[in-house]
């Protein structure tokens, strides 16, 4: 099958977009979707951390220190964004206004008024495709709970529950990074640089939250400054959203969600937890190979887990045997695979049904955090739209 050629530019040289360019390098790994990308363009204004796109991905023509130059570059079609989050709403509307396709990091803007900039822009460039990177729903065990709860399997849904943890700021001696301030993280803190992560599948599930109680916490009070000095941390460490959302039948139920940058024992943990009349189902990426299900078909029979290896079962199928691990490197994969289908093909033609997060959820999740932080400041339930 010939394949339709996506011409990639990449602004934001940093871990994600190494991460990009891996995916792409990869692309054999995937069964012919009949579309590929090609990255043939970066820019980050720090001209040392173009060098390893320019060493490691083969047909890199141009890297630009000024974005501006990399959206008037003729050969690029799409572009693939993960700047602070202070850059979102300036550089995404200009990737948008000069007719290039995006994919961007969560969460859409620092704010909701920046999210609502975005949205605006997209709205008047209707022939412009984007979305929002989420890649932990491809984790196969995740992929299964999900169509799992699509099957109507579940009956009547008791209670949900969905996060991010991860430890990584455990340590009070890290030196202070942008995602400590308010200035380029934003009043959200870990609720927008997270966020996303727990909401993509209840949001895809139709669990959009109702209201709010949110409990946000600050941990690490300050942190070095790389410069021999100590500085104040300005941003949410970890959040907690308790919430009502309502089920395909109209039953209300309580959905939890969290996102927390110090969670001891944890290393970047994504999870989803739904608890039914029928059947509940549990996965997390702690436990990567492990589905946990629980059947409950006869009334009065013995509740109990059961535990199942999450076989090598993706969305896009692969050149790996089931029998292997799926891993990070994997669902970013995945998550490429599912922008690239979309966008040459449309919804209609994708190859399976999991396409990634949209403006219109990116756009959920922020007034949820704007709720979120209200909830905090003023210590009360908020009511949500819809």
């Amino acid at each position: 099958m010939a394949q339709r050629i996506i011409q990639f530019g990449v602004i934001g040289c940093g871990l994600m977009g190494k991460e990009f360019a891996s995916a792409a390098a990869r692309w054999c790994h995937l069964a012919d979707i009949g579309v590929r990308p090609q990255i043939v363009a970066v820019c980050d204004p720090n001209p040392a951390a173009c060098e390893w796109f320019k060493t490691n991905v083969p047909g890199i023509g141009r890297a630009y220190t000024d974005y501006h130059d990399l959206l008037t570059d003729d050969r690029v079609e799409a572009v693939y964004c993960a700047v602070p989050h202070d850059l979102h709403s300036r550089i995404y509307t200009d990737i948008i206004r000069a007719g290039k396709h995006l994919l961007g990091e969560k969460p859409f803007g620092i704010d909701l008024a920046a999210n609502e900039a975005i949205n605006a822009c997209i709205k008047a460039n209707p022939k412009v495709f984007v979305r929002c990177a989420s890649e932990l729903p491809y984790f196969p065990g995740g992929f299964q709970a999900a169509k799992l709860v699509q099957s109507g399997r579940i009956g009547r849904v008791i209670e949900v529950e969905s996060g991010l943890w991860h430890s990584s700021d455990l340590n009070p001696d890290k030196p202070i990074n942008w995602k400590r301030r308010i200035s380029t993280c934003g009043e959200y803190g870990v609720l927008g640089d997270l966020g996303m992560h727990a909401l993509h599948l209840p949001l895809r599930l139709g669990w959009t939250p109702l209201n709010i109680r949110a409990i946000l916490s600050k941990i690490v009070q300050t942190r070095p400054d790389g410069n021999g000095g100590v500085v104040p941390c300005e941003t949410w460490d970890n959040g907690t959203m308790f919430c009502s959302a309502r089920d395909s039948a109209g039953e209300e139920f309580p959905l939890t969600l969290s996102t927390k940058r110090i969670a001891p024992g944890h290393n970047n943990s994504w999870f989803i937890r739904v608890i039914g009349t029928k059947m509940s189902v549990q996965y997390s990426t702690q436990y990567p190979k492990q589905l946990l299900t629980l059947p409950y078909d006869k009334p009065g029979a013995p509740q109990s887990w059961h535990h199942t290896d999450a076989a090598y079962d993706t969305a896009y199928p692969t050149i790996t045997g089931g029998i292997f691990e799926f891993g990070f490197s994997d669902a970013i994969l995945q998550m490429w695979a599912a922008f690239c289908d979309e966008l040459a093909h449309g919804r209609a033609g994708m190859k399976q049904p999991l396409y990634c997060a949209t403006p219109e959820e990116a756009a959920t999740t922020h007034k949820l955090f704007t709720a979120a932080l209200q909830s905090q400041r003023d210590q009360s339930t908020v009511a949500l739209d819809g």
